[in-house]
């Protein structure tokens, strides 16, 4: 194969010292404890403890004040039954409480990997030749429970990533807002979830109005419990019920943050153990708008639902989940932009082989067709993609990842038809990119991955994960690989 990859000496490592402050709960009894020997001391003990914390932690993180704030709001319920009220406290008080309801977590201290990349909304003060760009990763700490992380970037004429330093003051979304819900797309979600055949549907299907709020369908659910036998059916429906409403969200970043320092954190319940793998992609409209998607996998420690993130300016995200019979499984990824008319997305919904799905609603997919099964020995386990598809005058270039003997997982690449994708017009009969000695060893070992690469001067940079563990970059002559491609779909005539 001839076909000169270029791996670059850049490693993305995980960072022990960038942590986020994170609200800290475990019951009801113990937190009414803590909190009555918080207030138990006396008033020099008070500010003599919160003055050994902001030493401590104040330059640690942006506005530590804010954060107890947040912290101490969210144990109202708990005051009320304490018969306390907020403004019969003083401001040390609030903010001491918020502090032992803090903790701190160290997003990056296990594993920084399955990278993506994507081009800067802001082309601003570059020179000839170069590209900025936003690189995520999948950022996992404590627990393995996975984050989104950015880091800012040029790549210059010889292909080389100039990562700006990043901050160090990391920071959770400012403001969390929930979704405005429609009765029919919510109960079809649902549908797709759990088995209607139960009292508590029919009493849930009632209450809900056209349109409703977490919050009032919270309050249908609590009172839905109280009006059905306690049945292990319509128990576990309501739960779903919750489950699935609180998986969509928007969140607001502080203005003043580099993007280096916003953390997509778990939020919903829906992803409470990990957000994993998402596959960033500028998406261009048919009136040439510009937003930027990325699909990824939210997981509960038993369930997953596949999500979609959307924004324009990487500040304001919104969070929903993937609607539709196909939006069962990992690993799918939005072209980036319409064909046909149509939204047009690659999944595999069977975990072996490659399928394509069309929609007139990027939320909502239905059918899906094969168009690619595993054909070589280091693919035979299974086959998947690797990012969205890149759009070359020679057809779509998809990055492919290939599983087999030891579960190695090893890069290809395939071609398919520029108006109609379902078509492979080439694959590449070798891997692409194999992991080496020095890539082959981590948390996961022999897997080289990526979810995302980019086009670039002539050249298709790719970001990747070694072994589950960090992160690198390879460079590849993209006329070559093209070369490649076509030449493999005329040997197979």
């Amino acid at each position: 194969m001839s076909i000169h990859i270029i791996r670059k000496d850049t490693v993305f490592q995980p960072d022990s010292s960038r942590v986020i402050a994170r609200f800290l709960f475990s019951s009801e009894e113990r937190s009414t404890l803590l909190i009555e020997r918080i207030l138990g001391l006396s008033e020099q003990e008070q500010n003599q403890e919160l003055s050994n914390v902001f030493r401590k932690y104040a330059k640690r993180h942006r506005n530590i004040l804010r954060i107890f704030e947040r912290h101490f709001n969210k144990l109202a319920h708990i005051l009320d039954k304490m018969n306390i009220t907020a403004h019969s406290l003083s401001t040390t008080q609030k903010m001491l409480i918020g502090s032992y309801f803090t903790m701190e977590y160290s997003i990056e201290a296990a594993a920084f990997f399955n990278p993506s990349i994507v081009e800067d909304p802001d082309q601003s003060r570059i020179g000839f030749g170069e590209k900025r760009v936003i690189l995520s990763f999948r950022a996992t700490g404590e627990g393995h429970i996975s984050s989104i992380v950015f880091r800012s970037a040029i790549i210059d004429q010889n292909n080389t990533i100039n990562v700006e330093p990043p901050g160090r003051m990391l920071d959770a979304p400012e403001h969390v807002r929930n979704h405005v819900y429609k009765k029919d797309t919510f109960l079809a979600k649902l549908g797709e979830m759990q088995n209607m055949e139960t009292a508590a549907y029919a009493v849930i299907e009632g209450k809900l109005t056209k349109t409703f709020t977490y919050e009032e369908l919270k309050r249908y659910v609590d009172e839905t419990r109280k009006e059905v036998p306690t049945t292990q059916s319509s128990q576990v429906l309501l739960r779903e019920v919750m489950w699935l409403a609180s998986s969509h969200y928007e969140m607001d970043f502080s203005l003043d943050t580099d993007i280096s320092e916003r953390v997509i954190f778990p939020i919903a319940d829906t992803e409470k153990r990990g957000i994993e793998d998402a596959r960033f992609v500028k998406f261009t409209s048919e009136s040439n708008e510009t937003i930027y998607y990325a699909t990824y996998t939210a997981y509960d420690g038993m369930s997953i639902l596949p999500k979609l993130l959307m924004t324009r300016d990487f500040y304001h995200f919104k969070v929903l989940p993937i609607h539709g019979e196909i939006a069962q499984n990992k690993g799918m990824a939005l072209f980036p932009r319409k064909i046909n008319g149509k939204y047009a997305m690659l999944c595999r919904i069977d975990g072996v082989n490659n399928y394509i799905a069309f929609s007139d609603n990027i939320s909502i997919w239905r059918d899906a067709v094969m168009i690619q099964s595993p054909k070589y020995p280091w693919e035979f386990v299974q086959i998947g993609n690797c990012g969205s598809p890149l759009e070359t005058e020679a057809g779509w270039l998809v990055l492919t990842h290939g599983v087999g003997p030891m579960r190695e997982y090893v890069l290809g690449a395939s071609l398919f038809a520029i108006d109609n994708p379902e078509m492979e017009i080439g694959r590449l009969s070798q891997p692409l990119l194999l992991p080496n000695r020095k890539e082959r060893e981590g948390y996961v070992p022999n897997v080289v991955y990526s979810c995302g690469a980019l086009i670039h001067n002539g050249n298709l940079i790719i970001p990747y994960a070694m072994s589950d563990y960090a992160s690198t970059y390879a460079a590849v002559d993209l006329a070559e690989l093209l070369a490649e491609l076509t030449s493999s779909a005329i040997s197979a005539v």
